[in-house]
């Protein structure tokens, strides 16, 4: 236990040094976490021995960024991309693989073991790609769409090309009829499952109101489905990113979403730190010249290749320069598919270590090569503009809780024309407002990550009308320290409730129940009697007393002693203010005002 606790405590202490660093001088998160695993690993430090367990663990940030980036892709828009799938993705795994391959037999090698060569060096990293167009925002980009679609066939492939090696080898376990039918069998349940199954089971979890267990659930989720999908002969990276598309056009992806995001970040550093201690660079210290000019060859090679497959694509200018750079990284696939090969005996172990340190340096040079290309292309033309469609206009309100007070607010807006967005976390809730085609996003409001996804960033307007005070107060904090420039208006369901607003800085609140009571008072007065002015006038009288006490009462409202006297005191002048009026009318001069009080920032309700 001591053991694991002080890899942990490396891990992180290595990471919190090397990362802040590499993106304060423009390098990114990626090349940071990689030099952070050589830091600590058997290459150099070996602080850390044994890379063999945290290897197993860090797939699983792989896993849960395949699953982000299938809640990002609606089924349809899925459909768009299977051109650029299985025509650009398939171009470039066979012309990669024939090249690198008919080299590496040109070298000398049998057309087994050149053809595993071949292939291993054709992949690209998905981890690195996708993580380098997110933190850059280039996923929408043209280069960014054609780069998803060679990645998302590259892990299509992994299955079949897997499955082959023991056939290369000369042994028996290739895959057969009866495997095949049993990998299609278990993806189309998988599918049937994931479609009809999880979004009632998500539905039944978020009703129970209980977000660590809804966490969980999406955790669940994840590695349920990686697990399937390996159980399957599919990687599990390629089960994730089904289940994924499955979600996203579920009322629950913006909450899977901010679950998941913070286990992915940390475990994809994991993976990279893992990546830089697992590389031999023995190798490179012994060899330099041939691995570094390997590398260099490689590299230029598998750069020239992919400008003409992305000039075939219709790419031009900036777009082709980036998909070629952001592609000739090498892919993690080959770790697993070079040491099936070695225990095969397809390659020698040099030869297979030697590769997976190219593959490696490859991956530390990505973000280096993209900060070179950035600034030669900066003094050309412009980053390309993204070929998607135009995402909806950003809503000026956004609206946190959805219910009858909620809902009321979202009503007058409508009427108007303003566009909102809501927040809300109940299932049922949200199920019902969607047939309408109101944008709502379900989840925990407290959760920045939920807050920016639903478009925080662009909102000038909060209506935070949750009901619940204790959940009003946390978002109440969030938004005044996450957002303090934000503009609130709150819904408060007591006196206590519109104090304790206050005092997080939100002056703007309206008490839930205060103008429907104070109608149903005028309407008591005319049923006891009084005539329809009257009740009206003292009911006026009576809004503008309390509005003034409510001001008044924000210092003493937690001394109960105080607080009495203090409604005592307010109730008598209320009858005086009354009788006041009284006397006036029948004289028929004006109304006496009443006491002053400092007023809040602005009219509260």
């Amino acid at each position: 236990m001591h053991a694991v606790l002080t890899e942990i405590l490396l891990l992180l202490a290595a990471a919190v040094f090397a990362v802040p660093l590499f993106r304060r001088f423009g390098l990114g998160a990626v090349l940071g976490y990689l030099f952070a695993g050589v830091l600590i690993g058997p290459s150099f430090t070996g602080l850390i021995s044994d890379v063999t367990r945290i290897q197993s663990l860090s797939e699983l940030g792989v896993v849960l960024l395949l699953f982000v980036i299938g809640l990002e892709l609606q089924p349809s828009r899925l459909w768009v991309l299977r051109r650029p799938v299985f025509g650009l993705g398939s171009l470039q795994v066979v012309a990669c693989s024939l090249l690198f391959g008919g080299l590496a037999a040109m070298l000398g090698l049998h057309w087994q073991a050149a053809l595993v060569v071949g292939v291993a060096l054709s992949l690209s990293s998905t981890a690195v790609v996708l993580q380098v167009m997110s933190e850059r925002r280039e996923l929408t980009t043209r280069h960014g769409r054609d780069a998803f679609a060679v990645l998302l066939f590259q892990d299509l492939a992994a299955i079949p090309v897997l499955s082959l090696l023991p056939a290369l080898a000369g042994r028996a376990e290739g895959m057969d009829w009866l495997s095949a039918l049993r990998i299609l069998g278990l993806l189309v349940a998988f599918l049937l499952a994931g479609r009809w199954g999880l979004r009632p089971l998500l539905g039944w979890v978020a009703r129970s109101g209980n977000s660590e267990v809804f966490t969980a659930m999406a955790l669940l989720l994840v590695v349920g489905a990686a697990v399937l999908a390996e159980q399957a002969g599919l990687t599990m990276s390629l089960g994730a990113f089904l289940a994924g598309v499955l979600l996203s056009g579920s009322a629950y992806r913006h909450a899977l979403e901010a679950d998941i995001t913070p286990f992915k970040g940390i475990l994809l550093g994991l993976f990279f730190m893992a990546v830089g201690m697992g590389a031999n660079f023995s190798l490179l210290l012994a060899h330099p010249g041939w691995m570094l000019g390997g590398l260099l060859a490689w590299l230029v090679l598998k750069t020239g290749l992919l400008l003409a497959l992305g000039w075939i694509a219709g790419q031009r200018d900036g777009e082709l320069w980036r998909f070629a750079a952001l592609m000739a990284v090498g892919g993690e696939f080959a770790f697993v598919m070079l040491a099936q090969a070695r225990s095969l005996s397809l390659l020698p172990a040099m030869l297979a270590d030697s590769l997976v340190v190219l593959i490696t340096l490859s991956m530390m040079l990505s973000p280096l090569m993209l900060w070179l290309l950035d600034r030669w292309l900066a003094r050309r033309r412009p980053v390309a503009a993204p070929v998607d469609p135009a995402p909806p206009p950003p809503a000026p309100v956004l609206i946190i809780g959805f219910g009858r007070f909620g809902q009321i607010v979202a009503r007058l807006l409508r009427a108007h024309g303003i566009r909102f967005t809501a927040i809300d976390i109940d299932p049922a809730r949200i199920e019902f407002v969607g047939r309408f085609g109101i944008r709502v996003y379900f989840g925990d409001a407290r959760q920045t990550a939920l807050l920016q996804t639903a478009g925080m960033a662009e909102a000038q307007l909060v209506v935070l009308a949750v009901g619940d005070v204790a959940r009003s107060l946390e978002i109440a904090r969030v938004l005044r320290e996450a957002y303090p420039d934000r503009k609130v208006l709150a819904r408060a369901r007591n006196r206590q409730h519109v104090y304790q607003l206050w005092q997080l800085g939100i002056r703007q609140v309206w008490r839930e129940t205060f103008d429907s009571a104070l109608s149903m008072g005028r309407a008591a007065l005319e049923a006891t009697g009084l005539t329809a002015a009257r009740a009206r006038r003292d009911a006026r009288i009576f809004r503008q007393r309390d509005e003034a006490l409510l001001v008044e009462q924000a210092e003493i409202y937690q001394n109960e002693p105080e607080l009495v006297q203090s409604m005592q005191h307010a109730m008598n002048e209320l009858r005086t203010l009354f009788e006041r009026q009284d006397e006036a009318d029948a004289a028929g001069g004006p109304s006496p005002a009443a006491p002053a009080a400092e007023p809040p920032l602005r009219p509260d309700r």
